[in-house]
């Protein structure tokens, strides 16, 4: 195993943590006061804040809420959700130097152990656990053993971003799972249990109306991908246009019929069918589309220096899967499209399909704001999962639940407060 794939224990120096706690706040949140709002300073990422999160508004019950989990005697498992990348890592260190400082945190081994030395240091430094994929045993062990310290483990149950502050995607049982194992070894020891699955949800919004810096950025992604679009036209009418053509495209590419007619929704239908039957074709048939999904997978490892054309061709129905899964149900069901709506399908096309320049690279992994914003925090009712008696899929489903609940809460405040700046949602269907 190389070095991106062997797992490596945190070794968490409060130090370190302290000062990057300071250091987020200004210039991956806030900015430089003053100077962040001066032209040419305010288009310098570090200097306006990189995450352009100007305001954190997190109420003192929340906070003692999530606070009140952590501590000797108890294990907590926080669960964020996850609506945008690299933002998640900021606003989830800033929580968690209000209610749990020295909390271990999740993430991807390509983060942690993919930039060098130097870098796998720092992030170990700064107490991240390097999720191994097709291993997450040692993570899990460790996070196990950090919670039951008092410390607390916050990890993304959602996975990976799906570019959706309106929705809470299902819930992977990872985190249940570890808490169940931390009810077994306090009980195991003859100690009163005490462990908690605490839920965050967080919300984006921007403090005014910024419709033409999106549009511009539109048009970046319309001159990137060759998409013929009207500059008059709403900036939602020009992203529904951008994906109507990327799945006329995919249409070709799978020589298939598709009307093109048809809402757009169900067409994306028809193209997971069709990408689904090619996976089919080269690995053979599964019980269901996600068994399908592992199965590919698996066979593309195993594979991958034998046949490395046929393993190709697996990932590439596997990448176009995933792609078409992260414009999901939540894009067709409100009839209007608020513009962090819009914000959220530019990212995602940026991210899923912008490739091959620098511009693109850094826009992957430091994706930046049309302009500064808000974000509302909200820590629902957690889960005390030493008093709970069903599955780890049943925790995960309730502890969704409420995640949910208190984002369609935060929404409503805002509606109740003036509103969103919003237009016709083209990808609506009744």
């Amino acid at each position: 195993m190389g070095v991106l794939d062997t797992f490596v224990a945190p070794r968490p120096n409060r130090a370190m943590i302290a000062a990057m706690t300071r250091v987020n706040r200004v210039l991956m949140l806030k900015g430089l006061p003053l100077v962040r709002d001066i032209a040419p300073f305010n288009r310098i990422p570090g200097l306006r804040g990189l995450a352009a999160v100007r305001h954190l508004a997190f109420a003192d019950d929340d906070r003692a809420r999530l606070a009140a989990m952590a501590g000797p005697g108890k294990a907590v498992f926080f669960l964020p959700n996850h609506p945008e990348f690299f933002t998640d890592w900021m606003i989830d260190k800033e929580i968690l130097s209000r209610v749990a400082p020295f909390a271990a945190s999740w993430a991807t081994n390509g983060v942690v152990n993919g930039m060098g030395g130097l870098a796998q240091k720092f992030w170990l430094a700064n107490n991240l656990v390097a999720q191994i994929p097709g291993d997450s045993t040692p993570a899990k062990a460790h996070s196990i053993d950090w919670a039951l310290q008092g410390h607390g483990v916050l990890l993304h149950p959602e996975g990976q971003v799906g570019w959706h502050g309106d929705h809470i995607a299902p819930l992977m049982p990872g985190a249940a799972d570890m808490a169940a194992e931390a009810v077994a070894r306090m009980a195991a020891k003859g100690l009163t249990p005490r462990v908690f699955l605490a839920p965050i949800v967080w919300k984006l919004v921007f403090l005014g109306d910024v419709r033409a810096a999106l549009a511009r950025e539109c048009a970046y992604v319309e001159r990137k991908l060759d998409v013929d679009a009207n500059p008059a036209d709403p900036v939602s009418k020009r992203i529904w246009a951008i994906y109507n053509k990327l799945f006329q495209r995919k249409a070709e590419h799978l020589a298939i019929a598709v009307d093109v007619n048809r809402p757009l929704g169900v067409r994306r239908l028809l193209l997971i069918g069709a990408h689904s039957d090619r996976l089919v074709g080269l690995v053979g048939p599964a019980d269901n589309d996600a068994d399908l999904r592992r199965k590919a997978r698996r066979r593309e490892r195993d594979i991958r220096n034998v046949e490395p054309d046929r393993a190709r061709e697996i990932r590439g129905h596997l990448d176009a899967l995933a792609k078409l899964d992260r414009l999901g149900d939540f894009a067709y069901v409100e009839p209007k499209m608020t513009q962090e709506h819009m914000a959220e399908h530019l990212k995602r096309l940026r991210t899923d399909y912008c490739k091959g320049s620098w511009r693109d690279t850094v826009n992957t992994f430091l994706p930046q704001a049309a302009a500064p914003r808000r974000a509302l925090v909200r820590a629902p009712e957690p889960l005390a999962m030493h008093e709970f008696s069903g599955s780890a899929t049943d925790a995960m489903a309730l502890v969704r639940t409420r995640m949910q609940v208190a984002l369609d809460a935060i929404n409503a405040e805002i509606r109740g407060q003036g509103g969103f700046v919003q237009e016709p949602n083209p990808f609506h269907t009744r």
